[in-house]
């Protein structure tokens, strides 16, 4: 129930009187970071902070599907350079091959993607040389 502000009061007092009853009601209790202080107090003000908040818990990115599919691409050869095992090596470049061609019969919307399958066993031979095989 909503009480009005008694004349003479000055808002502060009024509203600070209004926040500790509730909490003395126990009614802020059940949120979630009760008692935590607030993270990002010292940093700029960021109209887009909530947006770029929820990305970030959801996994989202902010890159357009092409430009995405270009960094997976760039991450999986990284992965398959540094991989245990050529078999892992065939797994990470079949992998991302298998997204870049379905990228190439549909393309995504966004900057051209610009990108063809590895030549897997250009790969293989690259992670046997790092390796010293």
């Amino acid at each position: 129930m909503t009480e009005r502000k008694p004349p003479g009061v000055s808002f502060e007092t009024w509203t600070d009187r209004q926040i500790r009853e509730a909490a003395e009601r126990g009614e802020f209790a059940g949120l979630p970071g009760f008692g935590k202080p607030l993270t990002g107090l010292d940093e700029p003000y960021d109209a887009m902070w909530w947006v770029k908040e929820k990305m970030s818990r959801e996994n989202l990115s902010f890159l357009p599907p092409t430009l995405a599919l270009r960094k997976e691409a760039e991450d999986a050869r990284e992965a398959a350079v540094r991989a245990p095992s050529e078999r892992a090596v065939r797994r990470i470049v079949g992998e991302i091959n298998t997204k870049i061609q379905e990228a190439v019969r549909q393309p995504p919307p966004g900057p051209p993607l610009n990108l063809e399958p590895y030549d897997v066993e250009s790969v293989v031979r690259e992670w046997r040389e790092r390796r010293g095989k």
